[in-house]
Order: C-alpha cells, then sequence, then structure tokens
C-alpha cells in the first residue's frame, strides 16, 4: 500500500482503540505505537542513500517487512516511548505490534510483492488482488471518520466497524482475482495478476515461451485481451546488466519481463506495470551510447 494508507491505518487502528479511562501518557503513547507501526516497515526506503547498483527495488519491502519482524518493530516503539513517557502499559506493544503486521500484511496484496519471510525466505509474496492505492479503503475510513464527526458516535465502536467493512472488501476484491486468475491458469507457463484501481478490475499478465498477453477485466464481465507482446528472451542480457544494473534487479525481483532489443534500445520491462499505455519499470540503454563508449 502508499504511505497514504498506512497512515491512515494507523489512525484508523487508534481511533478503533477503546481511550476510556487511559492516562494521558498512555494514550501518547498508543497513538505513537499505532501511527509509528503502521509506517516504520518502509523505513528501507533510505536505502536508497547508499544504494549505487539499483538494488532498492530488491530491499524495499524486504527484510523490514517481515513476519518475523513484527515483534522486533513493537519493542522497538515500546522503548521508546518507554523512554519518554515511562509508560509500561502493555498495550502499547500489542497495538504496535498490530499495526506493523497490518502494514506488512496488507502489503502482500499488492502485485508489487513483499519479503514477507525473509530471511529464511527470499520469495517475494504478492497476491495482486488489492492497488497499492485503494480508493475504496479510503471512503471507508472517511466515512467512519465523518460518522464520528457528524453522529457525535462513539469512535472506537464507529472504528471497528470500519475495520470489518476494510476486512470485508479485502475478501471480496481476493475472491475476485483469484477466480480470474485461476481462470486462465492452464493457458500460459507463467502468469501474474494485478489489481486495476477501479474495484473489482483486474490484469493478468500471461507467457508462452516467447509471447506474452496482457489480459484485463472483471468476473463479471470476462477477461479481455489487451495487449499481445513478443519478447525476444534469446538476447544476452550481459551488456544491459552491466552498463544498468537497476536492469539486473527489475530481472531477478518481477515474476517475468519482457525482452527489448531494437536498433534503438536494449532492455526490460515487467508487463503488468503501465502508466497511460508505457511500462513504468522499465530498464533499457540506448545501443548509440554504449557503442560511443
Amino acid at each position: 500500500m502508499d504511505s497514504v494508507t498506512h497512515a491512515l491505518f494507523g489512525l484508523t487502528i487508534y481511533g478503533a482503540t477503546n481511550k476510556d479511562y487511559m492516562p494521558k501518557e498512555v494514550k501518547k503513547s498508543v497513538f505513537v505505537a499505532a501511527v509509528a507501526g503502521s509506517m516504520i516497515p518502509d523505513i528501507d526506503v533510505i536505502s536508497q542513500l547508499w544504494d549505487t547498483e539499483g538494488m532498492y527495488q530488491m530491499w524495499h519491502r524486504g527484510i523490514t517487512h517481515s513476519i518475523f519482524l513484527v515483534p522486533v518493530w513493537a519493542l522497538l516503539i515500546w522503548l521508546v516511548c518507554f523512554l519518554i513517557w515511562k509508560t509500561k502499559d502493555r498495550r502499547i506493544f500489542y497495538i504496535a505490534a498490530l499495526a506493523v503486521f497490518i502494514h506488512n500484511t496488507s502489503d502482500i496484496l499488492n502485485a508489487w510483492g513483499t519479503g514477507y519471510f525473509e530471511p529464511f525466505s527470499d520469495a517475494r509474496l504478492g497476491l495482486g488482488t488489492i492497488p497499492i492505492v485503494d480508493i475504496v479503503i479510503w471512503l471507508i475510513m472517511l466515512t467512519g471518520f465523518l460518522v464520528v464527526k457528524i453522529k457525535k458516535a462513539t469512535p472506537h465502536k464507529v472504528y471497528k466497524i470500519v475495520w470489518l467493512f476494510i476486512i470485508a472488501h479485502v475478501v471480496v476484491q481476493s475472491v475476485q482475482g483469484y477466480i480470474l486468475y485461476q481462470s486462465t491458469v492452464d493457458q500460459y507457463e507463467e502468469q501474474a495478476l494485478s489489481a486495476r484501481f477501479i474495484p473489482g478490475h483486474f490484469k493478468i499478465a500471461g507467457k508462452n515461451g516467447l509471447e506474452v498477453e496482457v489480459l484485463q477485466g472483471t468476473v463479471w464481465g470476462g477477461l479481455e485481451l489487451v495487449d499481445h507482446i513478443t519478447s525476444q528472451d534469446e538476447t544476452n542480457l550481459d551488456l544491459l546488466f552491466s552498463e544498468n544494473p537497476r536492469a539486473k534487479t527489475l530481472y531477478q525481483w518481477s515474476p517475468f519481463v519482457v525482452v527489448v532489443d531494437d536498433d534503438e534500445k536494449l532492455g526490460i520491462y515487467d508487463p503488468r506495470f503501465f502508466r497511460m499505455g508505457v511500462p513504468f519499470l522499465y530498464e533499457y540503454i540506448y545501443k548509440e551510447d554504449v557503442i560511443k563508449e
């Protein structure tokens, strides 16, 4: 999920916590636990500062997003709250752990993928059933906020219902994605699912040999072919990887790639991700530049 959604998750966790009779210092600690826990796995973004070999794509959503680090992050947040406010309430640890767990688990719902079981497995787990920015989740949280503010409803009761609606939405989306994925699983040697920004709409990229097909659609309307691409898989990519290290990272990170080898460029791209009809996970070199060198 995007950073805004993760921050909103933290605020919603805080809102769903019953803070009646809670001391002021504990309230502050719970707020920090909920919000910091919802954001801290993305601390890996700082790796861009020293990444000189294009490894950020592998590092982001890597070990910091591991399920095994949930108690580590929670304990760290609890310790910070203890040092600042001298609070020892165990709820701070539990809320921080819940926030980190929700962050890490919600990220596996995107096509981007997460190192959910690192360091014991380097597999990137990405179901592709929820887009990185999910408008429905935002609207559910906004509705809860308005109910609390306008209707003066009890916050923790409203936000618990908000979480139920979010879970229901995720389940419905995931079931639809699963149905579409299974409908084409026998058609391709490799395939990958990704959710589009419109609820219930999905894209499937499938590959047989050198041929890649991109389909999109819904459970109720079916899938239609929107693109057919021939990948130049026989091309030697050593030159590309040596001149553009990010290309090697993309090659390792993606379920499969399309290889482009024409008169102008040598490159690879992930067929799941397009913006305005152009692949945005595309690493390449200009052949002319290499010849000049």
